[in-house]
């Protein structure tokens, strides 16, 4: 690992970002009273603070790092899934979000114990635990590789560094304390991304024209994949087996988007915090304004790397993912190296540790293992999920770390497994009024997490042609049908021994 080549003004903004940070969830601890505070800030949060740190945490460390390394190496096709995404959010705003603020819920899967039953609930939640642990690893990993890069620590140091700070951070403030931290690393990654690119543009000889003329020739600025005919001889091969065609894209930008923000409790629980639906559908209404600005920034860093580099040739990366970390320390000046380094440790502190222990506590351990307690008891379990959770987000960032390859497609794939399988027991409570039994949604959503594990396997071993960005489509589709199949069967049965 080469050495760092930080200077003191660098380490200066960082240790002030991290003050700022710990300062706040500090601050907050003496304000958390219940689970009511710890989990939902009492919904007396500002929206525009709840919009600032959804975007936050949407953006992560994997848009930072793996968005300017997608374009460098490959194009701008990733905006097709965020024309999906945008069209989801639209979606959850007015579908799911009244259905949970009726329900009044402190995690989602609680609306699920309404409509279903509890075993639906409970199943849900620990699908949140795998794929949000497993998800989050991934994002860890990325943002781990960077920083050792920059600061030249070795990886398994930097995993437990960000892992402390963030049950430290989270477990004494709560989810207060992830939003206004949130807050000040969204505008920390806009500010550290457009400094960056700024400063890469002026470095450019020929500046942006150089970049458009550059980039462009090579494909770098391509944003639509129309992909083949209707009638061409491929048409279906290529259909199932490349997810950046259009069409495939933004279909499946949708449902994958809808199953991320709708049935996800880390990114649905800023969107609780607010003090009524209509503030919340605004919030999640507004962020793709934040989303398009962010990607726009990220996107034109790696056209612009890409032409820096081609006028600049730089040694061989054993990963793409290495190189905005890489042109940080080797080209950009002091106090601008803090600024990206400060904005890539932000985003990896902020973890889902709120939200899985917000999960756990109200969809499990309350209601089946410790009822009737005190909410100071409830209060001091929520602190030891953090620390726990944290450990074993350390230890799959870990192991990821020994997995080469781009993270931010690898984060997409772990999400597929699962999310389908939420999704479509959600779209279920949403868009039905049968009260499907347990059983049925329960062993419809395991069954299609098996299925979407082993598609997966076949894809990544090569014995079937299969995109991963159908997963969370065929788990949707296959959820819902298997569900209300078998709910007919056991109503029937049910009807007869009556």
């Amino acid at each position: 690992m080469p050495a760092s080549s930080l200077s003191w003004p660098d380490y200066a903004v960082l240790v002030a970002s991290l003050l700022v940070l710990l300062g706040i969830g500090i601050s907050l601890t003496r304000q958390q009273q219940d689970t009511v505070d710890f989990f939902l800030a009492r919904r007396r949060v500002p929206w525009w603070a709840a919009c600032l740190s959804f975007l936050a945490t949407e953006i992560s460390a994997v848009t930072i790092i793996s968005v300017p390394a997608t374009a460098y190496r490959e194009n701008w096709e990733y905006v097709q899934f965020f024309v999906g995404s945008s069209l989801a959010k639209l979606a959850v705003a007015f579908l799911f979000i009244p259905a949970f603020y009726r329900h009044d819920v402190t995690t989602i899967y609680q609306f699920l114990a309404d409509r279903f039953g509890q075993a639906s609930q409970v199943t849900a939640s620990v699908f949140f635990f795998v794929t949000r642990l497993a998800g989050s690893g991934a994002r860890l990993t990325a943002t781990a590789v960077a920083v050792s890069i920059l600061i030249g620590w070795s990886l398994p140091t930097t995993i437990a560094v960000f892992t402390v700070v963030s049950i430290v951070y989270i477990g004494a403030g709560g989810v207060k304390a992830v939003i206004w931290t949130n807050v000040f690393q969204a505008l920390m990654f806009l500010a550290a991304g457009g400094v960056t690119l700024g400063y890469l543009v002026s470095a450019i000889d020929g500046g942006v024209g150089a970049i458009v003329t550059t980039a462009g020739s090579a494909g770098r600025l391509d944003i639509v994949n129309w992909g083949p005919s209707i009638g061409a001889p491929d048409f279906w091969r290529r259909v199932l087996t490349e997810p950046n065609i259009f069409w495939v894209a933004v279909l499946n930008g949708v449902i994958g988007s809808m199953a991320a923000f709708g049935t996800d409790h880390d990114l649905m629980q800023r969107l609780l915090t607010v003090e009524t639906r209509r503030e919340s559908q605004r919030t999640l209404a507004l962020t793709p304004l934040g989303t398009l600005l962010t990607l726009a920034i990220y996107l034109s860093l790696g056209a612009a790397l890409y032409t820096y580099y081609t006028q600049h040739p730089a040694p061989s990366l054993a990963r793409a993912d290495e190189i905005l970390p890489f042109f940080t320390r080797e080209v950009l000046p002091a106090t601008f190296r803090g600024l990206m380094l400060s904005a890539i440790v932000l985003a990896s502190i902020d973890s889902p540790l709120g939200s899985l222990s917000a999960s756990f506590v109200t969809d499990v351990y309350r209601p089946l293992l410790a009822r009737g307690r005190s909410e100071r008891h409830y209060l001091m379990v929520s602190r030891v999920a953090v620390a726990i959770f944290g450990l074993i987000l350390g230890v799959l960032a870990w192991g990821f770390s020994l997995i080469a390859g781009q993270m931010l497609w690898l984060v997409f794939k772990i999400a597929g497994v699962t999310s389908g399988s939420l999704l479509g027991v959600f779209l279920l409570g949403l868009l039905t009024r049968r009260r499907i039994p347990d059983a049925a949604n329960v062993t419809a959503m395991i069954t299609m997490a098996l299925v979407n594990m082993l598609l997966l396997a076949l894809s990544e071993t090569k014995v079937l042609p299969f995109a991963w960005s159908w997963l969370v489509v065929i788990g949707t589709a296959g959820t819902m049908a298997m569900a209300l199949a078998l709910g007919a069967v056991l109503q029937r049965r049910e009807g007869q021994r009556a």
